[in-house]
């Protein structure tokens, strides 16, 4: 029986396991998914060793971390900078990213002719894989972290809002159980033809959201870009 799983920690409240677990059950499909919650990415090796797998997602906090581990990357995942699936072919291991497809194709029928830039909020692994996304898209994009980005949240104001019709918030703040926390955004200054995208998708609601629709703009989370990616990943693994 083949085996599948998760790296990533915490991972009390994944999507990967039931989302691929339901897959198995409802095609038939004798394979297992775990999930391998570790604290440090110095465990890795330990879990390649210890169990033979067929294939893996990665997931916060170690998208950038896990790149010294793998052999291969696709061309995709090189240029991005950060893996979210890995393959595994004997014991050569190749990383892949399906976040930008997941991305991509959950965004794209939300666009208008006003959305040519947006502000990413965040500078994780995720944001990588948006930032190229984005690229495909033809919209220019600007960081919004605490550091290491192109403004930090205090900097951003009315003028800087009203340049970039697309918000996206690629934090993890507003995640199940904490779903009363939202980026410090100055939401003041969005108006309906501004797009608020969250990567969050638990709650399906978000704080943030919340403070988009309250403004008119349109809203979406990250539940079906992480089905996307999830089905980007299946695929791969049975390339």
């Amino acid at each position: 029986m083949k085996t599948y799983g998760l790296i990533g920690y915490p991972l009390s409240h994944s999507f990967s396991k039931n989302y691929f677990s339901q897959k198995f059950s409802q095609l038939g499909i004798e394979a297992n998914y775990e999930n391998f919650e570790i604290k440090s990415i110095t465990k890795f090796s330990e879990i390649i060793e210890n169990n033979e797998l067929s294939g893996l997602n990665v997931t916060i906090p170690y998208k950038q971390k896990i790149l010294e581990y793998l052999q291969e990357l696709s061309p995709e995942a090189k240029e991005i900078g950060a893996v979210n699936t890995i393959k595994i072919e004997g014991k050569k291991l190749i990383g892949y990213n399906t976040d930008y497809i997941g991305f991509t194709k959950s965004i794209q029928p939300l666009l208008t002719a006003n959305h040519t830039s947006a502000l990413v909020l965040g500078n994780g692994g995720a944001t990588k894989a948006i930032i190229y996304a984005l690229n495909k898209l033809n919209i220019s994009s600007s960081v919004v972290a605490r550091s290491n980005g192109n403004y930090t949240f205090k900097e951003v104001n009315e003028n800087i809002v009203q340049q970039h019709q697309i918000i996206i918030n690629c934090t993890p703040l507003g995640t199940y159980p904490s779903i009363d926390k939202k980026p410090p955004f100055p939401y003041k200054f969005l108006t309906s033809n501004h797009l608020l995208y969250d990567l969050v998708y638990n709650p399906k609601q978000t704080a943030f959201l919340t403070m988009g629709k309250e403004k008119g703009c349109a809203t979406k989370n990250g539940l079906e870009m992480l089905e996307i990616q999830a089905e980007e990943a299946w695929k791969t693994w049975n390339s």
